[in-house]
């Protein structure tokens, strides 16, 4: 009867203890197995994906924003139709009116606009001559730099100058025009930078 009792309570001291080490390695297993979902180092550094709320672009025209993306300023701003307008009559001045250069423009903003909606331009605020960033100057007004300035982009480091769709301008010390950046429409109001449209190549 003694040695009844005594097998019963190592019984149950070796299930609990059983159950208690196999717990602590089944947390040992789970927890490296979740870390290994997590972004590595080198993709933090690098900058994930950005989400911007652009519904204060519609307050009105000319509505200019600047978030930080892969720790470069990202421009994200609003054009009239006016603005728009201007864009195709300024391409003899400009050294890459159609975007060919790859680096500088996905496919998918291969357009006169440089944009997936023609509205809202999305540019790398990074001037391309010696990476200064340049001024938002939306104004179509003649300006120090220029006496017959019809908006965009100027970098007061060494006076480049950018339509504003960031082509850049002939006879400037930049050579390309600004980048634009992957980016995606999630709905109206908000676009992610730092990754493609659906269907981009």
């Amino acid at each position: 009867m003694a040695n009844e009792e005594v097998n019963t309570g190592r019984r149950r001291f070796l299930t609990a203890t059983t159950a208690v080490v196999g717990a602590v390695g089944v947390a040992g297993v789970a927890v490296p197995f979740a870390r290994s979902w997590l972004p590595s180092v080198e993709a933090l550094l690098a900058g994930g994906p950005v989400d911007v709320d652009i519904s204060k672009l519609d307050n009105e025209p000319g509505m200019f924003m600047r978030v930080k993306w892969r720790g470069q300023p990202v421009f994200v701003y609003k054009r009239t139709p006016e603005e728009l307008a201007i864009l195709p009559t300024l391409d003899a001045l400009l050294v890459d009116p159609k975007s060919d250069e790859a680096s500088q423009t996905p496919a998918f903003a291969r357009n006169e606009a440089r944009a997936i909606k023609p509205a809202i331009g999305v540019l790398v605020g990074i001037c391309t001559h010696l990476g200064c960033v340049p001024i938002h100057k939306p104004e179509v007004q003649p300006q120090p730099f220029d006496p017959n300035w019809k908006g965009g982009f100027f970098c007061p480091c060494h006076g480049s100058r950018y339509d504003l769709a960031g082509r850049v301008f002939k006879n400037v010390p930049a050579p390309k025009n600004l980048e634009v950046p992957d980016y995606r429409y999630v709905d109206d109001n908000h676009l992610v930078v730092g990754e493609p449209p659906k269907g981009a190549a």
